[in-house]
């Protein structure tokens, strides 16, 4: 398995709009249509050693506080990119999901934009002239909103499935590569040139799997899930685990004023981590 160079730290910044941007562009003409509208997505992180019992489960009194049952659900997730992270680079994550109890893979094309100077509109306006906007409605916006990062992140979500899986497990390499190249959709494929996207999907190989544990409850009046996941650590000798606490919401407001709230909440219980994380930098350094 390849590695990249072992990270000293855990954490990551959010990488540089230059990185995310690519290099597609598509003329903007007069009539072109508004930004797209984001939805809100809050991500803290928890500091493993105090919310994971011995297990690496979280612990009851954490369970207690939002409410959350002792069952979970479980997300394998992988990635494809090539040796040299090309997709990646291009600002794009091609993710192949299998959720509990779902028959189906889910297959999502995302396409980060780093926000500075929390310049929301600013990104949403670099990606109108890339060409989303808000007459597409089959890829949904989304501004993550970290400790002190936030991100926009525009995805198409797809569903496939192949046969000779059960259960949990993920497609090999060959048939990961078939069901992202077969259902890419046109701005992912077209990005830098045409048929660009499954070019690459074709040379490229398996970062992952990851499989991650998924729980539900309540906070505040938001429904609050807390995510564990196992990743390699930066030596590639052993597992650490990345513990998020998240909600969803279509308000700015209320994802701002939440935020800080949420900080403030988890800081009172000894359980915050004041630091920002993108698990999917972490897996693309680290498998």
């Amino acid at each position: 398995m390849l590695k990249k160079n072992a990270m000293t730290v855990m954490m990551v910044a959010v990488m540089g709009t230059s990185l995310f941007a690519g290099t597609f562009s598509a003329p903007k003409s007069a009539s072109a249509a508004s930004n797209m509208v984001p939805n809100y997505e809050v991500k803290l992180l928890l500091n493993p050693s105090a919310v994971l019992g011995s297990d690496f489960k979280l612990t009851s009194s954490v369970k207690t506080a939002f409410g959350m049952p002792d069952t979970v659900t479980k997300m394998n997730v992988q990635f494809l990119d090539t040796n040299a992270e090309d997709i990646y680079n291009n600002g794009w994550s091609p993710r192949i999901r299998k959720t509990e109890g779902e028959s189906d893979f889910e297959l999502s094309y995302k396409k980060r934009y780093a926000i500075t100077g929390n310049d929301i509109n600013g990104a949403l306006t670099l990606a109108n002239t890339q060409g989303f906007n808000s007459g597409d409605s089959n890829y949904e916006a989304q501004i993550e909103w970290g400790y002190q990062n936030k991100t926009l992140s525009i995805t198409r979500t797809k569903s496939g499935s192949k046969s000779g899986y059960s259960g949990m497990d993920l497609p090999n390499q060959a048939d990961s590569r078939s069901l992202l190249i077969n259902n890419a959709p046109d701005k992912f494929n077209n990005w830098v040139s045409s048929g660009w996207g499954t070019s690459k999907i074709s040379s490229s190989r398996i970062y992952g799997p990851v499989l991650a544990k998924r729980s539900i409850g309540t906070w505040s009046g938001q429904q609050l899930y807390i995510e564990v996941w196992p990743i390699l650590n930066a030596a590639g000798t052993g597992t650490e685990y990345i513990v998020e606490a998240s909600f969803k919401t279509d308000s700015q407001s209320t994802a701002s004023s939440k935020h800080d709230e949420l900080i403030t909440y988890l800081q009172s219980k000894g359980w915050f981590l004041a630091q920002d994380s993108l698990k999917t930098q972490l897996i693309m350094d680290r498998y």
